[in-house]
């Protein structure tokens, strides 16, 4: 009677003595990389902050030109691709590695989508002549601030569409690794490590929302 043959241990780089001290390096790793993004976001942040203070009127009146309807949707788009990420770190996880494959492409899927209706956004936006500089659309009463809320706006917004899109190519790398079988690089770690990013990338648009969306609308 044959005996199984045992299985081939799992090879790690030599400055890790096993799997578990790599996967933990790594997630580290990760940790600083997301806190060295904030400090693009930081500066945009700290400058809403001094332009919401020292122009209150002209950015409330601003908020209320923008895109609420389409906000709100992309709002939404975004959360339930958290979800579908977050499904498929667990499926991968519980070697579900079909399921998580088709998670992985829906989430893809819904940040493209995300980015198609930012783009909409935009249109809309040049078309009404919301772009800073010459022939801005909100030149009467305090131009200056309605101005800076809208290059704070484009600027958040396009720099987290940067990111969102590479969140989106990471993505479906995972997922047509998983569709080719290559189960040892689209391992569950890494794709939790993805999903990280992920929710990353999502929780700077949970604070983009309110503050570019819903200021200017608050108060009625």
């Amino acid at each position: 009677m044959k005996t199984a043959a045992p299985a081939a241990p799992v090879r790690v780089p030599p400055q890790f003595d096993t799997p578990a001290q790599q996967d933990a390096a790594a997630t580290l790793g990760l940790w600083v990389f997301l806190a060295t993004e904030l400090m693009f976001f930081g500066p945009l942040f700290f400058g809403y902050s001094y332009g919401r203070s020292h122009f209150l009127q002209a950015f409330a009146v601003a908020s209320r030109h923008t895109d609420v309807v389409l906000g709100s949707v992309n709002t939404a788009v975004l959360l339930t691709s958290s979800f579908t990420m977050a499904l498929a770190a667990g499926m991968r996880k519980a070697d579900g590695r079909r399921a998580a494959m088709w998670l992985l492409w829906a989430t893809a899927a819904l940040g493209i989508a995300f980015l198609f209706i930012k783009g909409t956004e935009y249109l809309h936006d040049w078309q009404q002549h919301l772009i800073p500089g010459t022939g801005f659309a909100l030149g009467q009463g305090d131009s200056a601030g309605a101005q800076l809320f809208f290059f704070l706006y484009f600027a958040t917004t396009a720099l987290h569409a940067v990111h969102l899109t590479l969140g989106i190519s990471v993505t479906g790398v995972f997922a047509f690794a998983l569709r080719r079988g290559a189960v040892q690089f689209a391992n569950g770690e890494r794709i939790e490590l993805v999903a990280l990013y992920w929710h990353f990338v999502d929780v700077i648009w949970i604070f983009l929302y309110p503050i570019l969306y819903l200021v200017g609308r608050s108060g009625g």
